[in-house]
């Protein structure tokens, strides 16, 4: 688990730099991305109580995703011990129980960012567990994203000339689709995911 999130905050930063390179001086409002990606994880999971809804397990899990990339760009900026960080996230993750209810969790967990505009790690946890999202997977999803967002990157999206929707349906839905496919546990999963991306991408023009 430690190298895992040593890679993850690795390659973060890499992200980061490559949309900014010198992101941790921008004051960018991370914790207010954290809190828009709750309310669409609300929106996935369901709350509507006059009409019949079913969580989306997939896009609430991409959900979290999402704020873990915004949660670990909050950690890198308020502390540059990489140790430090892992050692908190580890004493989290492992100590965190859902409490059986994942939409109070969830206004929980937004209130705490709204409210320090910092990164609830615990709180972050407690919400892995509410939908049995284990560490592995978090590894293999968030790896999954991060190809994603630099293929984006690659393809314009600062630009504007990026193409999010392919053959009808977003980007995330074939990341999906491609994670799910592939052998996480192979050596070579971070560059087939991009491989698969890419080919699903051009695809469209050829199709």
């Amino acid at each position: 688990m430690r190298q895992q999130i040593i890679d993850m905050l690795d390659l973060q930063d890499a992200m980061n730099t490559r949309v900014h390179p010198r992101w941790r001086e921008q004051n960018f409002a991370w914790y207010r991305a954290v809190w828009v990606e709750c309310a669409e994880l609300m929106d996935h999971y369901g709350w509507k109580w006059w009409k019949k809804q079913t969580p989306d397990m997939d896009q609430v899990k991409l959900e979290l995703i999402d704020i873990w990339h915004f949660g670990l760009s909050l950690l890198l900026v308020e502390n540059q011990d990489v140790d430090a960080i892992v050692n908190r996230v580890v004493a989290a993750i492992e100590d965190a129980p859902g409490t059986g209810n994942f939409r109070e969790d969830l206004e929980a967990f937004t209130e705490s960012t709204l409210h320090s505009r910092s990164f609830d790690i615990a709180g972050f946890a407690t919400l892995m567990d509410g939908v049995g999202l284990d560490f592995d997977e978090l590894y293999a999803r968030y790896i999954g994203k991060n190809m994603l967002n630099l293929f984006r990157q690659e393809k314009g999206y600062q630009q504007g000339t990026y193409r999010k929707t392919w053959q009808g349906r977003e980007d995330n839905e074939h990341l999906m689709e491609i994670i799910n496919e592939l052998d996480r546990a192979s050596t070579d999963f971070r560059d087939a995911v991009y491989r698969s991306l890419e080919f699903r991408y051009n695809s469209m023009d050829s199709g």
